[in-house]
């Protein structure tokens, strides 16, 4: 499960300012076209492929999720490579999985870990294959997929990379949506619009290895052999980075992995996060509530919805603890439509298609997907307004931000509470399906891995449901004003 301070949404999520984490495109190189232009080709690969790679593939390096096994050596190579004396220590929490908990009482404010620069795992940290780091810097490699490259080359050393205490204490195989196979998805997953983004996730990935493959890897296979650098062990490492990269803002905005503060779990109870602290000279947080030995520390990994921690770290929240939990809800133009060519030219001028996916959240739904609506149930005597309504569709429109049209409102609602009604079904019907299993699950070993994939879907299926019931009593409440 997720273990950092970590936000790392690849071609498909915004960054918060405030985040610890980060926002990269998978593109190859920083002068390379964007992995969307690769897309295409790389969807049917990576279908196939996911299908291919079982829950069982056991990678040469890492650890089980839950194990402790390395702990002890892992401390110990921290404290001689220059981590202070610790008021936290790695233990089991919650489901078996690990974290950080207080070894003594910590005060509210206080600021802890204090990792070094030495510590951290950059695109600026040193090969112990220096011809190889070399090559993919001359091809201008991006930092992500340089990262990825990196942490294979040195996980593939075993003891003889200076990191390897920190990476056989990494997962082999985390519950991140990357370690779903395709069927895993289409099954526990297709009421939520997750799966779409998971399945995008992993076509960015593989482009993104096919690309290195061809351009890098195989004019060089002396340094980059096919047996260590494949798309078993590339999906490993990117998984890692997207659940562990941490954004630094206060270090001219790196991007790392650090060793011992991605041990720290997520809570929507905290807003506390990772960053470089430049009086310290080290990576800290402050703690904005006290801890008494024993219990689990956390930290914040940014204001994301259940489906976005599912996404990158593998867990969902308990259920109403989530303020910033939202679904995603499909909405497209009707084809019948008299204006649909209209329509759709001024959607992609703004950027848009006939097909648009928009948030909504538990507070209410942006201004975006009402316009998207407007512009949906207008008739062909509003065509005039078609540019202006597409226009806040996309956010583009700088004027106008209480952009209404009385005269089809009630079209308008009554077009988002059918798309919530035809969203809500098929959560209904999954959850029908999925009603007889277990859902008390206390121990992830206890549980198959069908029935603990099935959980994770049941929680997040049954989160969204009720964003949605919730949406629909708010536009049965505008019906009731109106009325």
């Amino acid at each position: 499960m997720a273990e950092a301070s970590r936000t790392f949404h690849a071609t498909l999520f915004s960054l918060p300012t405030f985040s610890p984490r980060l926002h990269f495109k998978l593109s190859y190189s920083h002068s390379h076209p964007s992995l969307h232009l690769k897309r295409a080709r790389s969807v049917q690969r990576s279908i196939s492929e996911t299908k291919t790679m079982s829950s069982n593939t056991t990678l040469p390096w890492g650890c089980d999720i839950d194990s402790l096994e390395n702990a002890e050596a892992l401390q110990k190579w921290l404290s001689d490579s220059g981590l202070p004396p610790q008021k936290v220590g790695i233990n089991k929490v919650e489901m078996g999985k690990r974290g950080l908990v207080a070894l003594k009482k910590i005060n509210r404010g206080e600021n802890l870990l204090f990792v070094p620069p030495s510590l951290l795992i950059t695109s600026d940290s040193d090969w112990s294959s220096p011809e190889a780091g070399h090559v993919l810097k001359q091809h201008n490699v991006a930092d992500l997929p340089l990262l990825a490259t990196y942490l294979i080359s040195e996980a593939n050393l075993q003891k003889s990379s200076r990191w390897s205490n920190y990476i056989s204490f990494l997962p082999r195989q985390p519950y991140s949506l990357l370690y779903w196979t395709r069927s895993e998805l289409d099954r526990y997953l297709k009421a939520s619009q997750i799966r779409l983004r998971a399945i995008e996730r992993i076509a960015d990935i593989t482009g993104t290895f096919d690309d290195l493959r061809r351009r890098i890897f195989s004019k060089h296979p002396h340094l980059f052999p096919k047996e260590v650098f494949n798309l078993v062990t590339f999906r490993w490492s990117f998984g890692i980075l997207l659940s562990r990269l941490i954004y630094l803002s206060s270090m001219d905005g790196k991007v790392a992995l650090v060793p011992w503060a991605d041990m720290l779990n997520h809570s929507c109870e905290v807003e506390t996060y990772l960053n470089y602290d430049k009086s310290s000279q080290a990576v800290v947080f402050t703690t904005d509530r006290a801890y008494q030995p024993g219990e689990q520390v956390f930290i914040s990994y940014g204001k994301k919805s259940n489906a976005e921690l599912l996404l990158s770290y593998g867990f969902v929240p308990k259920e109403g603890t989530n303020l910033n939990d939202s679904v995603e809800l499909p909405l497209s133009l009707r084809i019948s439509d008299k204006c649909y060519k209209q329509k759709l030219k001024a959607l992609k001028k703004h950027g848009l298609s006939a097909s648009q996916c928009y948030p909504i959240q538990i507070s209410g739904w942006p201004l975006e997907l009402m316009a998207y609506a407007y512009l949906t149930v207008s008739p062909p005597s509003m065509s005039k307004q078609f540019e202006e309504m597409a226009a806040m569709a996309s956010n583009e429109s700088i004027i106008r931000k209480d952009l209404r049209y009385p005269e089809i409102e009630e079209k308008a609602l009554q077009f988002i509470l059918d798309n919530c009604e035809s969203s809500i079904s098929k959560y209904s019907k999954f959850l029908k399906e999925s009603g007889s299993m277990d859902l008390d699950i206390t121990s992830q070993k206890q549980q198959n891995r069908g029935v603990f994939l099935k959980q994770l879907a049941v929680d997040i299926c049954t989160s969204e449901q009720k964003i949605l019931y919730r949406a629909q009593y708010g536009i049965r409440s505008e019906y009731d004003k109106d009325s």
